[in-house]
């Protein structure tokens, strides 16, 4: 009889459980993930195929990749703080007459308004990246709004850009609430297929370092993720977009981006 009575208990707190997790599978099954992808090598395409977040990513129209079939390249920045590099960034963009997005947060709005306002005179996008810059999976839905309206409203009333389309989540921590609600809100969010260990200040290894770390991912339909804090990346800009257009590359903005595809 005690035996029955267990079994019977144990079905019960399974069904519960099933029950919860048809309820709430976000928060069950769906983060929070911190974005990472296989690297290209050799030219392949890189893969999230084995990260457990590429369904979400398909779902909600969230940037990996543009189109592999063609040469195209996408340059996107993240400007949290100022170093004194980004002038530089934008003299080689200039000069090279290659278009980029540059994710900003709060600080930099109000830290460097002149560098934001020549990002968009120059015919670059500005993208969000949060105004506090937190783990947006750890704040509520409103919070995650108010978060994105502040960069919004502060760099339409700087620079006069109409739209803000597109999105970095902070430290590319995300989940399914955190894109579906910024979808919801008029985003997409902009993950990456091509990045290096640039952000830390303290670890610059110099500008050849930063090219073959580049060079060495390029594939077609990339999506480049910078850090303008970065001495070498400021260094060695211009060599790499010669090398890519050397390699039969063509820079495009992320506003020229037909189709999204998301490897193998």
């Amino acid at each position: 009889m005690r035996k029955t009575s267990a079994w019977i208990h144990t079905l019960w707190i399974a069904a519960v459980l099933s029950l919860l997790v048809a309820q709430h599978p976000a928060e069950a099954q769906q983060g929070p993930f911190h974005f990472g992808f296989k690297k290209s090598v050799g030219g392949q395409l890189p893969s999230i195929n084995e990260e457990g977040f590429k369904d979400i990513v398909m779902k909600h129209g969230a940037i990996f990749l543009g189109d592999t079939t063609k040469k195209e390249l996408y340059m996107t920045f993240d400007n949290g703080y100022e170093n004194g590099y980004t002038p530089k960034v934008l003299d080689v963009l200039k000069e090279k007459q290659v278009p980029a997005i540059f994710f900003v947060t709060g600080h930099y709005v109000k830290d460097q308004p002149e560098l934001v306002k020549r990002m968009v005179n120059e015919g670059h996008l500005v993208g969000n990246h949060s105004w506090t810059h937190p783990d947006m999976t750890q704040i509520s839905s409103n919070q995650i709004r108010t978060e994105l309206e502040k960069v919004r409203e502060q760099v339409q009333s700087l620079t006069g850009q109409q739209a803000m389309t597109y999105l970095r989540p902070p430290r590319g921590i995300f989940s399914d609430n955190v894109l579906a609600v910024s979808k919801d809100s008029g985003y997409t969010n902009v993950f990456w297929s091509v990045a290096y260990k640039d952000w830390d200040v303290n670890q610059q290894k110099g500008a050849g370092f930063a090219f073959n770390q580049v060079v060495a991912q390029l594939h077609p339909g990339a999506v480049i993720l910078l850090h303008t804090v970065s001495k070498d990346n400021a260094a060695a800009l211009g060599s790499i977009i010669d090398e890519a257009r050397k390699q039969g590359y063509e820079f495009k903005s992320l506003d020229q981006m037909t189709v999204k595809t998301y490897g193998n």
